[in-house]
C-alpha cells in the first residue's frame, strides 16, 4: 500500500487521491484545510473510541464474575438487576420527553413501507436497491412461490398461460381488497377513464366509482384512454399500467398490462454487516460506489439471458392530478448508509500514535463528505439531510460519542447542527435496556430505531456466557427476552414520540425463495407497531408493501400509544438451558446445523470478499447470511464447548464433514469457488471458521469482524 503523509497522518495513496480528485471538486472545500481539520478531530476522538471499548471489556467482565459466583444457584432476576444496575450496566431512566429531530424526510416520518439493506460493494445490487421505490407486482408473483405451482401453473422459461392466469387473478384481488369499486370487481371492469375529475370503470354499459374517491390520486396519457391510472393508500402508491397493445394487456379485458407498487421506500446502503471491506481498496471500492448514488451518476453493465445493458438510477416518475396539472413522485428509494460500529479499525490511514483510524470514525467523514453532493439536486433526501444508521453501540454513552462525532463532521465540513441525522440499531442488550436512555442523547437527530434480533441474539450469548448452556438456536425465537425485546422497541420508541417523525424498524426476513411464507408472516411487523421492516430483494419489497395496505401503521401506533410497556424484566431471562440433558445425536445436528451455516458464508468472505451470501443450510433452504448469523452460530458452540456439551474434537470433526457438504453445494461454481476439504491445514477459510469458535469465547462481544478480518487480508496477500 502506498503511502501519502499529511496533517500527522499516513494516509493511503489510493484513499487520499480518491478524496482530493473524485469527492472534494465541487463541494467549495479546500483540500489542506479538510485534512489539517480531519487530523484534529481524529486524533481527539480516538482516544475517547479507545475508552469506551475498554469499558465494554471491563463490563463484561464483571458480568462473568458475578456468574461464575453464582455458579450452581437459582437465578434470581431481582438480584441479577440490582446488580447490573450497581455496575452501570442498566442507568437511571430519566424524565420522560420527545424527540426534536427537523428536516426529515417524509419517506422517514410519514410513509411506512418495506426497507431494503443492501451491500455497498456491489454497485449492480446498490442499483437495483435504489431503484426498489417501484415494482412490478405481476413480476413478483409470477416469479416466487406466491403463486403455487398446481393446475398447470408451472413457473417455468417462457410465459406460462396459466401461471399468467393465476397472478392476474391475486393482483386484482389485491386491487379489490385496497382500492375496492362500488358495486364491482376489478375483474370484471372492461374499461377506465377520467371524467369530470373522477375515476370512472366501466363493467360492460355500466359505469362505476371509487369506493373511496380521494384513493385516485392521478394518471398518465389521455382523460379517455389513459396509459396509467395513479392511486394512493396508506400513504403508498399504485400505479395500474394500461396498454391493450402489449403481450400482457391484450388478455385482459381492461387492457390492463401491469400494476407496479410503490416498494422499497427507504434501503440502507450497507458499509458494515454485509461487505467485507478489510483495507483501502475495499474502502474506496465502497465509498466511490456511495458517491456515485449521491452524484446520481452510478452505472454498471449488467449482463442478463445473454442481453447487454448499462443500469443506471431511474428518474423521478411524472403524472397529471384530476385538474390535468403535472406532478412528479420519487423515481427511488431514500437512501440511509450504515457506517461501521465503534469496535473495528483501518489500515487505510494511520495515526501519528501509530494506531489504525477507527474506522466507524473515519466513515463518518468520507461517506457524509460523498452526501454533501446530493444538497445540490436533492435527488435524495429533499430536506437536505444525511441519513446514518449506527450499529453495535453499547449504551447511552457509545450512543453520545456517534453524536459527538457527527458534531466534529459537521463543523469540519461547514454543516449545519443536526444535518446528519442517526439511526440507532437496537442489537446490543446494554443499549435495548437503555433505550430510552440511548435515544435522549440523539433526541435532535435520531429518525431510527430497529430491532436486529439476530446480532441481539449473539449479544445475549456472549453476555450471559458464564451462566450456563445456551437452548437451541432454533429455540430462541420463542423465549420470553426476544418476544419482549420487539415488543419494548415499539413502546420506547412511540413513548418518545416517534410516530410521525422517524421509523421504528423490524428485522430481516432471511429466506429470499420462501415468499410464501413471508407473505404469511411478516404482516406481524406492521400490526406491531413498525412502520419499516427490512427484506433481502427489491422483489420481497414489493411482497411486502402488500402488507403496509393492509395495515394502517400509524393509526396503529395512535391506537399502542397508551399501551403498558413490555417489562424489563422479562428482557433479562437469560435463554440458558436448565435441563441440558440432550442426545448425542440432538447435540450434532445442532452442531452440524450451525457448522453448516458458518462455512457456508466464511468460504465466500475470505476467499472472494462476499460479505453477504445466500448459503444453503442443512435442509438446502436458502438463508441471507451475514455476519450477524455467523455471531449467532459461532456464539452457540463457542458457549456448548465452554459448558462441556461437546467436545473439541467432536466439533472438529463436524467441521470437516460439513465442509465437505458446503463444497459438495458449490461444485457448480467451479471459477469462483475454493474447496475447502481438499486440505484443511491449508484452507484459510476452514481455518477461519475454526477460529469463530475455538477462540470465540475471547472475542470482543462475540463479534466475528477481528478473525475474519485477519484471515481476508491473509489471503488477499496470498492472492
Amino acid at each position: 500500500m502506498q503511502i501519502t503523509s499529511k496533517n500527522d497522518l499516513k494516509i493511503s495513496t489510493k484513499l487520499f487521491n480518491f478524496i482530493n480528485e473524485d469527492v472534494l471538486p465541487g463541494l467549495n472545500i479546500n483540500s489542506d484545510e479538510f485534512w489539517a481539520k480531519f487530523s484534529v478531530s481524529v486524533h481527539e476522538l480516538e482516544p475517547l473510541n479507545k475508552k469506551l471499548l475498554k469499558k465494554r471489556e471491563e463490563i463484561q467482565k464483571k458480568i462473568d464474575e458475578w456468574h461464575l459466583e453464582k455458579r450452581g444457584e437459582k437465578f434470581n432476576k431481582d438480584e441479577y438487576t440490582k446488580f447490573l444496575k450497581s455496575i452501570n450496566y442498566i442507568v437511571k431512566e430519566k424524565e420522560d420527553f420527545k424527540i426534536e429531530t427537523s428536516d426529515v424526510d417524509k419517506e422517514i416520518s410519514s410513509i411506512a413501507g418495506a426497507q431494503l439493506v443492501v451491500p455497498i460493494d456491489n454497485a449492480r445490487y446498490a442499483l437495483n436497491a435504489a431503484n426498489a421505490r417501484w415494482g412490478s407486482l405481476y413480476d413478483a408473483l409470477y416469479g416466487t412461490d406466491v403463486i403455487p405451482e398446481d393446475g398447470g401453473a408451472k413457473n417455468a422459461g417462457s410465459i406460462n398461460p396459466a401461471r399468467a392466469k393465476k397472478v392476474v387473478e391475486y393482483s386484482k384481488k389485491f386491487l379489490d381488497e385496497t382500492f375496492p369499486i362500488d358495486n364491482g370487481s376489478w375483474k370484471n371492469i372492461t374499461n377506465i377513464k377520467i371524467e369530470n375529475k373522477n375515476l370512472v370503470v366501466s363493467i360492460q354499459k355500466s359505469m362505476f366509482h371509487l369506493k373511496d374517491q380521494s384513493q385516485f390520486k392521478g394518471y398518465s396519457g389521455d382523460e379517455k384512454k389513459p396509459k396509467s391510472i395513479l392511486l394512493k393508500n396508506n400513504n403508498l402508491h399504485c400505479d395500474i399500467l394500461i396498454d391493450a397493445e402489449s403481450s400482457v394487456g391484450k388478455e385482459d379485458i381492461a387492457g390492463i398490462s401491469n400494476i407496479i407498487l410503490e416498494s422499497a421506500i427507504s434501503t440502507i446502503i450497507d458499509h458494515e454487516d454485509s461487505v467485507a471491506a478489510v483495507d483501502d481498496e475495499d474502502k474506496v471500492k465502497g465509498y466511490r460506489n456511495w458517491l456515485g448514488l449521491m452524484k446520481g451518476t452510478l452505472e454498471t453493465l449488467v449482463e442478463k439471458n445473454g442481453r447487454k445493458f448499462t443500469r443506471k438510477l431511474e428518474q423521478d416518475r411524472f403524472y397529471k392530478d384530476c385538474n390535468g396539472k403535472e406532478f412528479k413522485l420519487h423515481g427511488r428509494a431514500l437512501l440511509l448508509n450504515r457506517n461501521v460500529g465503534h469496535l473495528m479499525t483501518n489500515p487505510s490511514i494511520i495515526l501519528k500514535n501509530g494506531s489504525e483510524i477507527p474506522e466507524g470514525i473515519m466513515d463518518s467523514f468520507f461517506t457524509v463528505l460523498c452526501a454533501m453532493h446530493d444538497f445540490k439536486n436533492k435527488k435524495n433526501s429533499r430536506t437536505g439531510s444525511v441519513y446514518i444508521v449506527k450499529p453495535k453501540m453499547h449504551g447511552p454513552e457509545e450512543v453520545a460519542f456517534t453524536d459527538l462525532i457527527f458534531t466534529k463532521v459537521e463543523e469540519t465540513l461547514g454543516l449545519k447542527k443536526n444535518t446528519i441525522k442517526v439511526g440507532i440499531m437496537d442489537e446490543e442488550r446494554r443499549t435495548t435496556v437503555n433505550l430510552k436512555e440511548c435515544i435522549r442523547e440523539v433526541k435532535k437527530r435520531i429518525v431510527f430505531i430497529n430491532t436486529g434480533f439476530l446480532d441481539r441474539t449473539g449479544d445475549e450469548m456472549h453476555t450471559s456466557f458464564e451462566s450456563g448452556p445456551m437452548i437451541f438456536k432454533g429455540d430462541m425465537k420463542k423465549s420470553a427476552w426476544l418476544n419482549t425485546y420487539e415488543d419494548w422497541n415499539v413502546d420506547i420508541g412511540l413513548s418518545c414520540g416517534f410516530s410521525g417523525k422517524a421509523q421504528i424498524g423490524k428485522g430481516m426476513w432471511a429466506m429470499p425463495d420462501k415468499m410464501a411464507a413471508m407473505i404469511e408472516q411478516k404482516i406481524i411487523h406492521p400490526n406491531s407497531g413498525a412502520n419499516c421492516a427490512w427484506v433481502p430483494s427489491p422483489t420481497a419489497a414489493t411482497l411486502h408493501s402488500i402488507h403496509y395496505h393492509k395495515v394502517d401503521v400509524f393509526k396503529k401506533q395512535s391506537l399502542m400509544k397508551n399501551n403498558k410497556r413490555a417489562k424489563l424484566e422479562n428482557i433479562l431471562e437469560i435463554p440458558v438451558a436448565d435441563r441440558p440433558n440432550w442426545q448425542l445425536d440432538e447435540i450434532n445436528k445442532e452442531l452440524e446445523n450451525n457448522a453448516q451455516g458458518i462455512l457456508g458464508y466464511v468460504v465466500r468472505w475470505i476467499n472472494n470478499g462476499v460479505g453477504c451470501s445466500k448459503v444453503p443450510d442443512i435442509n438446502n433452504v436458502g438463508l441471507m447470511e451475514d455476519r450477524a448469523t455467523l455471531r449467532i452460530s459461532s456464539q452457540h458452540i463457542a458457549n456448548w464447548l465452554h459448558h462441556k456439551i461437546c467436545t473439541k474434537e467432536q466439533v472438529l470433526k463436524v467441521f470437516k464433514k460439513m465442509a465437505k457438504i458446503v463444497d459438495k453445494q458449490n461444485e457448480s461454481d467451479k471459477s469462483n469457488y475454493e474447496e475447502m476439504s481438499k486440505n484443511f491445514d491449508q484452507s484459510l477459510a476452514f481455518k477461519a471458521a475454526c477460529d469463530l469458535v475455538f477462540k470465540g469465547r475471547e472475542q470482543p462481544s462475540g463479534y466475528t469482524e477481528p478473525l475474519l478480518h485477519q484471515r481476508r487480508l491473509e489471503k488477499k496477500l496470498e492472492n
